[in-house]
């Protein structure tokens, strides 16, 4: 049995600040996490995991991973 493809996007469809979340959703973060690592409220969190499972054509945050895996993210300082 195969995964299902994951959408394909442009290159870099997401700004900096949501490679950021991006990064530390890869990492198994949740919210509240994400929102104290980066000085955020937790509402500014879950507005940006939204703009990134949007852009991304990304259903949760379980592709969320697997894409950020899938182009290297998880690996970038």
């Amino acid at each position: 049995h195969v995964a299902p493809r994951l959408p394909d996007v442009a290159p870099d469809p997401l700004t900096e600040r949501e490679r950021e979340v991006l990064r530390h959703i890869a990492q198994g973060a949740t919210n509240a996490e994400i929102a104290e690592s980066l000085f955020l409220a937790e509402g500014t969190v879950k507005t940006h995991v939204g703009r990134i499972l949007g852009k991304l054509g990304l259903r949760d945050r379980v592709q969320a991973v697997i894409w950020a895996y899938e182009h290297g993210l998880n690996n970038r300082p």
